[in-house]
């Protein structure tokens, strides 16, 4: 039983980067840096657990969708018969550090497939993550081929394993979510522009928080079942918001004007490439369904900038170390005043 996700305290940006994630896993996914001990694994488990169950097909390895993308199996069923629809929970699949290139993509038995004439798959962990949260923890102490590999997968949605003119395909979309503490070395910035969003997380130091940390932990310690059963509602009412978010999503309109304001701010900082325009303007999106509005005000630009630039700022020499916050937020007065 994991600890409820409504009984968090604190940690608002990081709550809310994954529940923008959830009602849009199209904005790539989210990059937490900071200290350990801040709630980081308990918040993803706690998202992943207050979720409603998927439709996925029944006893399929790689939980596919019926409604959407299907792996090599199913879709070779698909020709001869209907598929069988089941239910299942998300997850959350962990990636170790020490994690090979076979182990994470899967692998072909060719010689099988020479002597018997069919197709046998070993499933890596990006089949497990499909459809669930892929957790990599000190994600900046990965290897760069398997990062790259990581977020080649993620941004395309598909893994491919092919080998001596064999392949097998099946669908990897998952929601990353990966941790590093900056002083223990730093990521590329090509790959940090991969995740969608970034959030800096620290421990609370106003003393009534601590205390209330200590507080829900004990009770939950004491009896799990009484502690999450008193935060039901709370859990219920957010699962509710998230799914009537996703349902809205589309309905959101994207004007010229609210695209014009996104571009506005990320050419005032000299960006690179459209990546970022694209997040926010997802961000923006999905924080204005989860708002219950149809269309993208500036408060949605601004909360969707703050989340989707600070890893992505370049700082220019001899700027002091954090003035990047400080440029955006300059920036984003002027653009949305």
């Amino acid at each position: 039983m994991n600890f409820p996700f409504t009984a968090i305290v604190g940690q608002e940006e990081l709550k809310t980067a994954l529940i923008l994630n959830v009602i849009d896993p199209g904005i790539g996914g989210l990059l937490v840096m900071g200290e350990k001990g801040t709630a980081k694994s308990t918040a993803v488990r706690a998202m992943a657990e207050l979720l409603p169950e998927l439709t996925v097909v029944q006893d399929c390895r790689f939980h596919c969708d019926p409604a959407g993308d299907l792996c090599s199996v199913c879709l070779d069923k698909t020709a001869d018969q209907t598929l069988t629809n089941g239910k299942k929970r998300m997850r959350v699949v962990e990636l170790p550090l020490g994690v090979t290139e076979d182990r994470l993509i899967g692998t072909l038995d060719i010689e099988h497939a020479i002597k018997h004439g069919e197709k046998r798959f070993e499933p890596g962990l990006l089949a497990d993550a499909n459809r669930n949260f892929l957790y990599v923890d000190e994600v900046n102490l990965l290897e760069d081929h398997i990062i790259d590999l990581l977020l080649d997968s993620a941004a395309m949605g598909v893994n491919t394993v092919e080998r001596e003119g064999i392949s097998f395909t099946h669908p990897a979309r998952f929601i990353l979510v990966g941790t590093m503490n900056p002083e223990e070395g730093d990521l590329r910035p090509q790959l940090l522009d991969r995740f969608g969003l970034c959030v800096q997380v620290v421990g609370l130091h106003e003393k009534e928080q601590r205390m209330e940390i200590l507080r829900r932990k004990a009770a939950f310690d004491n009896d799990q079942k009484a502690f999450v059963d008193l935060w039901q509602k709370q859990q219920q009412d957010l699962a509710g918001n998230i799914v009537t978010a996703q349902a809205l999503l589309q309905s959101v309109e994207l004007s010229d004007s609210a695209l014009e304001r996104i571009v506005a701010i990320t050419a005032a900082l000299h960006l690179d490439g459209h990546r970022a325009d694209i997040v926010i303007m997802k961000t923006a999106r999905a924080l204005a369904a989860y708002r219950r509005q149809t269309t993208i005000s500036n408060s949605e630009i601004r909360d969707a900038a703050l989340l989707s630039l600070s890893h992505r700022q370049k700082r220019l020499p001899f700027e002091e170390l954090g003035s990047e916050r400080g440029k955006l937020l300059r920036v984003l007065e002027e653009s949305l005043s």
